[in-house]
């Protein structure tokens, strides 16, 4: 797990990776490396978090052992291993994975992607070519910016090291304009920053004679629409439990110790009994919760069960409200882009904590629910009720009257694609491509890489995802209850207790504390946002009387309360 950058074009002023590299040393504080193309057209950076090959045979940019080929990567091929067996005529000098994306790239050319187990995101520069090879994995875990400047392309791992380079800060209204009115953002290539686009998940960038051409390398309608499954459920079990096992037994290699993140739910005790049926030694496998200190949002109590019997250490990270102020000026500032609220800040204390105790790599639960429908809106829709077509369970973003008539223009209409004949994988795959997974994807690398901690998810393998998304409706929702052939899978290592316990979001008392402990500091932070907003956004009148509203308990809804705090956050400090 690392931070990459790179300016690819006629390369100027060679300080400007300098200060790439600078922007980003939170994602690799092992070590840097620079590497400048003798025709001048290529400079590629890196900031190195140590996890596979502790060695400086490790280190990067990579040279190919030709010497053609130049390197910079983020994040991890599980793979490696085995690909390296099917790689056997190259001469490799390290043991790294790293190396075996420069030879499976000599070996198959752009294809190599399809090989790949694993999460990334990485800059392949071809010397003799001159020509830049850029890709992003099939469900985006690694992010990958870029935009221009003094007619260069600049590339990196994070929206600061841009404009660290010189891209121009400037707000882009149109983003703030689709956030603010309808609360949706993550959905494109769009950013909140003016001439910064992100490079979409299953993507890729070529670079070559001034010219950039993105495309699509992995389209999960395409994939999923050739795995129409109509083999018998214990069939699609056994497949299903083995790829379980496999996903988490290779995202455990590594050279630095593993942990995991838990919550009490369904998602969290499946991975924690796949570790402790893939890894007997669990003394050394660290287990990891946040906790709020407030009863009504308390996990704890379910995880104390999953973990009773096991030899798991268990650590508790609280987060408590007065912290919460400087945390979220801080998470705020490595985010670049509005962020998730309370849930996102408790969730930083896990890898806080986790980097404390010596935990480098932790894995997660993310993903079960958008494979296997377990939203409770999925389950709605399976019993007739109306469901809403743009941000799920969420409710309109903001409050009648708040934005600017003006500014409410600029928002775009928000219409995701719907690539199946039903509806129920419709909105699944607008999960899993436009909002929960790409938005949850982005807060949890930056928590992440903000106390250098690398965070990998298992459910996340495609070949796992596609099984699973493939099967048809009853085998994922029956008799009112979600996640239906996936709880009949966990029997077979879970109490039962467990399997049936119904969904449970994981929350925090955010609505509390914003109009309790932290009502103070939130309403600094709007009148904050009000003052130094970038445009004529918000009507102040309106949203004070809305702020008013709140606090008197007439309204419920702080994710718009949240959004008014940001503007604040990220433009008053």
């Amino acid at each position: 797990m690392c931070g990459i950058a790179g300016i690819i074009g006629t390369v100027d002023d060679s300080r400007r990776i300098d200060a790439m590299v600078s922007a980003q040393a939170h994602r690799g504080p092992d070590a840097t490396g620079t590497y400048r193309d003798p025709q001048g057209k290529a400079v590629l950076g890196h900031n190195r978090l140590s996890i596979i090959d502790l060695s400086e045979a490790g280190s990067q940019p990579m040279v190919s052992r030709d010497g053609r080929c130049v390197i910079v990567f983020n994040g991890e091929i599980y793979n490696y291993k085995e690909l390296k067996s099917e790689l056997s005529g190259y001469p490799f000098r390290t043991q790294t994975d790293t190396e075996v994306i420069l030879a499976a790239f000599e070996k198959w050319g752009e294809h190599c992607l399809d090989h790949f187990l694993g999460m990334f995101a990485f800059l392949l520069w071809d010397t003799q070519e001159q020509r830049l090879f850029a890709a992003r994995d099939r469900f985006g875990v690694k992010p990958l910016y870029y935009g221009y400047s003094r007619g260069t392309l600049l590339l990196a791992s994070e929206i600061k090291a841009l404009h660290a380079a010189g891209v121009a800060k400037r707000a882009d209204e149109t983003a703030w304009a689709t956030y603010l009115a309808a609360g949706v953002y993550d959905h494109s290539p769009r950013t909140f920053w003016e001439g910064v686009s992100s490079l979409p998940a299953g993507h890729q960038l070529v670079w070559e004679g001034g010219k950039v051409h993105v495309s699509c390398w992995y389209d999960l309608a395409d994939r999923v629409r050739q795995k129409e499954d109509t083999r018998g459920i214990d069939v699609v079990s056994e497949e299903y439990f083995a790829l379980l096992c496999e996903s988490v037994r290779l995202r455990f290699r590594a050279d630095v110790p593993v942990g995991i993140n838990l919550s009490g739910g369904l998602d969290s005790s499946v991975l924690l009994g796949v570790v402790d049926r893939e890894h007997p030694d669990q003394k050394s496998v660290q287990a990891f919760t946040f906790v709020t200190g407030d009863e009504r949002y308390d996990e704890s109590p379910w995880v104390e069960q999953m973990l009773r019997g096991t030899g798991h250490p268990w650590m508790q990270c609280l987060l408590r409200p007065e912290q919460v102020p400087a945390l979220a000026l801080q998470i705020q500032s490595h985010q670049d882009e509005p962020f998730g609220g309370m849930p996102t800040i408790a969730y930083s204390r896990v890898f806080a904590e986790a980097r404390r105790h010596g935990t480098i790599v932790l894995l997660d639960g993310q993903g079960m629910d958008e494979q296997w429908a377990g939203y409770d809106y999925y389950r709605s829709l399976a019993e007739g009720k109306k469901v809403a077509t743009v941000q799920g369970a969420q409710q309109p973003s903001t409050q009648p009257g708040c934005l600017r008539p003006s500014f409410l223009a600029r928002a775009e209409s928000v219409d995701f694609p719907q690539p199946f004949p039903d509806l129920l994988r419709n909105l699944q795959y607008r999960d899993t491509r436009y909002t929960k997974i790409p938005r949850a994807l982005r807060f949890n690398d930056r928590v992440s890489m903000e106390s250098s901690t690398e965070l990998r998810e298992p459910f996340l393998d495609h070949r796992l995802f596609e099984l699973a998304f493939a099967q048809p409706h009853d085998r994922k929702i029956a008799d009112g209850t979600g996640k239906w052939l996936l709880r009949s899978i966990a029997k077979r290592m879970l109490p039962q207790g467990v399997v049936d316990a119904p969904k449970r979001p994981l929350q925090t008392p955010q609505r509390e504390w914003l109009r309790e402990d932290l009502r103070e500091w939130a309403s600094r932070c709007i009148e904050q946002g009000l003052t130094c907003q970038p445009g004529d956004w918000l009507d102040p009148v309106a949203v004070r009387n809305e702020w008013k509203r709140y606090l008197a308990g007439e309204s419920d809804n702080s994710f718009y309360v949240w959004q008014w705090m940001t503007i604040g956050l990220m433009f008053g400090a």
